[in-house]
């Protein structure tokens, strides 16, 4: 997630230093247009590889833990249902 977190506030500054240059008249619509998508691209494949980090944790930790994970499960849900129906 760290690295997520960096890679967003990196595309937004990013982002806010092209769109300074335009409107200093530094870059063009059409270059601003090119480089938006690539920005894009770059954020979108660092959210992929967060995701993909954290569904092979949880993967890990349900091969590893898998009765822990349904007991604690369980005494979540059955905790719920007192409190409702208290």
């Amino acid at each position: 997630m760290p690295h997520l977190l960096e890679a967003t506030k990196e595309y937004w500054k990013k982002l806010d230093e092209l769109e300074t240059a335009y409107q200093r008249g530094e870059v063009s619509l059409e270059e601003v247009d090119a480089k938006v998508p690539k920005l894009m691209a770059e954020l979108g494949q660092e959210r992929r590889a967060a995701l993909a980090a954290i569904v092979s944790s949880w993967s890990r930790l349900w091969d590893e833990q898998r009765e822990t994970v349904v007991g604690m499960s369980l005494l979540g849900i059955f905790t719920w249902i007192w409190l409702v129906l208290r």
